[in-house]
């Protein structure tokens, strides 16, 4: 390892290493699967985000995770890019899927179907 002899050393191996961390970060997206996620489709979509995401090589990956509460608007996913707050959708089927994919993950830009944040994310 490389010795800091400088201020400007321990900057720059602070620029390095955020890179590097940068670098690596992936998009995650959180498919809510409680019993009625599950019952309104969930299993579905986390399928097709899984096989898309990497059909379109996106640095990303698609997990299950509980109810969120958000029974009324299920199935639900939870979209993060990284170095942002993450954005909860409602109401996905696949056509709406696609939309997440094209629009939100790949450009950034918001979609319909965003649900208020009601809860404290886990890391």
């Amino acid at each position: 390892m490389k010795k800091i002899k400088s201020l400007a050393d321990l900057r720059k191996s602070k620029a390095d290493t955020l890179a590097r961390i940068h670098a690596k970060e992936k998009i995650r997206i959180r498919v809510h699967m409680g019993t009625s996620g599950l019952a309104s489709g969930a299993k579905e979509i986390f399928d097709f985000l899984t096989v898309e995401l990497e059909k379109r090589s996106i640095n990303g990956i698609v997990v299950g995770t509980g109810d969120m509460g958000y029974c009324f608007a299920e199935p639900t996913i939870e979209v993060t890019r990284p170095g942002e707050d993450p954005v909860v959708f409602g109401n996905v089927d696949k056509l709406k899927a696609d939309e997440i994919i094209e629009k939100f993950i790949k450009n950034g830009y918001y979609v319909e179907g965003l649900l208020p944040v009601n809860y404290q994310t886990i890391n």
